[in-house]
């Protein structure tokens, strides 16, 4: 081990950096998985970027469901930024050390980015319990100034709840080994690793996800088992495919991202399962940013429409810059 990767304090000597192993286990696939990540990191930040924009500039989105929808997006391209670029590094140049407090700072971001994201999911899922169970009602239940504040509570929370554990975390040695065999830094991985005391490190996790992750999960299950409930009770053919054509999109990316969240962290850790558990992990990290954007500018129609609107604008503003030069 590099010597300056320890420093002593008395006579006990505690780790500074971790090594990141990644997919360090396949050297003959380091430059495509680089192409391969690039490429999926452009795409995921243009994608989101795009609806985001969309939402922000076009006022025949500035509803509920696209209100959650472009932070959806917001969220996305900082979750994708907090961990991709990082691993591009370690890809391209092959040096996967990161000093212990960066690894725990990269945990807060991902771990308060995925909070908030459990809580937007849930959200959106609220709204399309409401569009479909009370129409009549939805203007009412779910105004403006009830939506800033189910956003604000989202990324408040996220971001204040994880904000003890990672206190706690800062508090810990590391002793050796300093080996992460993983691609980015999460809890399990981290905490393995210290030689002080976890028990109540672990505890303070486990109630975090007690009361932020279970909780909007649990939202998000009854809103849809009501949804697809109530779906199947309308009489027409048709009329069962509209309103299934409105959740939809968000059905799907829940689908995905609980789907391979959960088979993950339920998943033991033993080494058979861990190359298994790595690539779930890469699902729900690099491939969910990704879809998301696609499925909702795919089969939505609202979105598709001031997409053309922007690029028609576009159009316009520079053939008049040419016509004016």
């Amino acid at each position: 081990m590099n010597p300056m990767e320890r420093k002593k304090q008395g006579n006990e000597t505690f780790i500074t950096e971790f090594v990141l192993l990644g997919f360090g286990n396949l050297p003959h696939l380091q430059i495509f998985l680089f192409l391969l990540f690039l490429v999926i990191y452009l795409v995921t930040m243009a994608g989101n970027i795009l609806i985001f924009t969309l939402v922000v500039a076009d006022r025949h989105l500035h509803t509920p469901m696209y209100i959650f929808l472009g932070n959806l997006s917001c969220l996305e391209t900082c979750y994708t930024s907090s961990l991709l670029p990082r691993m591009l590094t370690s890809l391209l140049t092959g040096d996967r050390t990161i000093s212990v407090r960066g690894c725990i700072t990269q945990f807060y971001f991902f771990g308060s980015l995925l909070t908030t994201e459990c809580s937007i999911l849930s959200v959106m899922a609220y709204d399309r319990y409401l569009a479909i169970l009370k129409p009549l009602h939805y203007a009412v239940l779910l105004n403006s100034r009830f939506c800033l504040r189910l956003v604000a509570w989202s990324w408040i929370s996220g971001f204040m709840s994880i904000a003890i554990i990672i206190f706690m975390m800062s508090q810990l040695t590391f002793c050796g080994p300093n080996e992460i065999d993983h691609f980015f830094c999460d809890f399990s991985p981290i905490i393995k690793l210290s030689c002080s005391d976890t028990h109540i490190v672990e505890v303070t996790a486990f109630i975090h996800s007690s009361i932020f992750t279970f909780p909007p999960f649990l939202v998000t299950l009854a809103s849809y088992v009501c949804i697809i409930a109530t779906i199947l009770r309308i009489p027409s053919t048709t009329g069962r495919q509209k309103a299934f054509s409105t959740c939809s999109s968000h059905l799907i990316v829940v689908t995905i991202f609980y789907g391979t969240l959960v088979a993950v962290y339920m998943l033991s850790d033993s080494d058979v399962l861990r190359d298994l558990k790595k690539v779930l992990s890469v699902v729900y990290v690099v491939f969910t940013p990704l879809v998301n954007p696609l499925i909702y500018s795919i089969r939505n129609k609202e979105v598709k429409e001031a997409f053309r609107k922007a690029v028609f604008r576009l159009f316009v503003f520079y053939k008049n810059a040419d016509i004016s030069n």
